[in-house]
């Protein structure tokens, strides 16, 4: 595949999802609560929003471990040192969840309403924990490959 049609393919999933997703965000916050007069507000369709981002999550996830494996097996026979690394950031990446998940809070919340209780478990709560701090941790990662990046380009000149 040409590098414009990865790139042309890319670009239309990545809008095809954002459009979805604002689809999704603006039945959830225009689609009211239970009771407005309520101190916690309980939104309608917080199903919807917590499916969607279930999906989108298995399929990244799916989707980076189809492709790191294809491009494993295309690689091993040019350049297995290049394959080999191709496993190992695999492999940091499953490290990272599972650290990010033991060092969760599973301790259970006490103002939820009872449709909520069913996701009041610590399992629950600990792969919530895990979501949020694995965000803050390929944030952060993204944001330093960008500053070493830009500072090698700057030394090489």
């Amino acid at each position: 595949m040409a590098v414009t049609k990865i790139r042309k393919l890319s670009s239309w999933t990545l809008l095809v999802i954002s459009l979805i997703t604002i689809v999704v965000l603006g039945i959830f916050f225009g689609g009211g609560v239970e009771d407005p007069s309520a101190e916690v507000k309980n939104y309608i369709y917080t199903g919807l929003l917590l499916d969607w981002t279930y999906i989108v999550f298995f399929l990244t996830i799916a989707v980076m471990l189809v492709l790191a494996l294809w491009q494993f097996a295309s690689v091993i026979k040019t350049n297995p040192k290049s394959a080999v690394t191709s496993l190992i950031v695999l492999a940091l990446f499953a490290l990272m969840l599972i650290i990010t998940y033991s060092i969760g809070d599973g301790t259970p919340l006490t103002t939820l309403n009872a449709d909520a209780q069913t996701y009041n478990t610590s399992f629950w709560l600990k792969a919530t924990d895990m979501w949020i701090q694995s965000t803050i941790v390929l944030f952060i990662a993204i944001v330093a490959v960008i500053c070493a990046g830009t500072v090698k380009r700057i030394l090489n000149k």
